[in-house]
């Protein structure tokens, strides 16, 4: 599917006319900004899992003790979900400071595999590395995927209207859950229960098309074996980026073996 068609699909046919002046009126912008309002577009299905979750942070967050303004503020510079519930809870036990940021990192150290995995994909500017602060898991599953299909100029405005839309949304979603997350669960108590389902089940959607491919069949059910078996043995926090580590050595493994038995076979053929 192209990427105009994948942008302007969710529309109804009825609309045919409206989604006909959209596409002129995205046509006619500069090229940048077409990128931009493409990614944009493409990262809003992610609000969907992001706002939920983000609601239950700030709500969790204040309950901890920490004012709503500093759910914020935690959500808009760590933004790093299961990270940020982890040092929440430590924090309001009382753990030391040292301790509170090693167990942060080691949860985000998955982020070492998916920065390299990308950045072939981006420009070679100055500038793109900064904006890693917008990789998270479900913009690393998108991008893994789109990235490869846009033409260079467009990928860095691409990646950047996707990574805004999805941080401004936790933001936003920390925010409301902060102010108003205890009468929202108060009035639908089913909300809470849902809630922190809806990120994990999201990232669950981004991947399934790559159990497709048998590389990344064999590679995924390896790192959620890892996982499963870190977490079973109570090593939950360690589970994560272990399992990351074990899947890309997986990955990185098989697609070696498959080159040279490619070679192979062309080495035979030749003789």
């Amino acid at each position: 599917m192209s990427a105009g068609a994948l942008c302007f699909s969710t529309y109804p046919a009825r609309g045919a006319g409206k989604r006909k002046d959209r596409r002129l009126t995205l046509q006619a912008a500069p090229r940048g900004l077409r990128s931009w309002q493409l990614g944009a577009r493409e990262a809003i299905p992610l609000l969907g899992g992001y706002i939920p979750v983000a609601i239950s942070f700030g709500l969790i967050a204040v309950q901890a003790g920490f004012t709503g303004w500093e759910a914020v503020l935690i959500s808009t510079l760590v933004y790093a979900g299961a990270s940020q519930f982890l040092f929440v809870a430590m924090v309001a036990a009382g753990a030391p400071l040292w301790f509170v940021v090693v167990m942060t990192l080691l949860i985000n150290a998955r982020h070492v595999v998916y920065g390299p995995n990308i950045a072939p994909w981006l420009s070679s500017s100055r500038w793109w590395p900064w904006l890693m602060h917008g990789l998270t898991d479900q913009i690393f599953a998108l991008s893994h995927v789109r990235l490869p299909q846009l033409p260079a100029p467009d990928r860095m405005g691409w990646f950047v209207g996707a990574s805004l839309v999805a941080w401004f949304s936790w933001i936003g979603g920390t925010a409301l859950g902060a102010v108003a997350g205890k009468e929202l669960t108060q009035r639908w108590p089913l909300l809470a229960e849902v809630m922190p389902f809806a990120l994990p089940a999201l990232f669950l959607v981004l991947l399934a098309p790559k159990f497709a491919s048998r590389l990344w069949a064999i590679t995924l059910g390896a790192t959620v074996v890892v996982a499963l078996l870190f977490a079973f043995y109570g090593m939950k926090n360690a589970a994560i980026p272990i399992a990351a580590v074990a899947g890309a050595l997986v990955y990185y493994g098989l697609s070696i073996l498959s080159r040279d038995r490619v070679r192979r076979g062309g080495e035979t053929k030749d003789g």
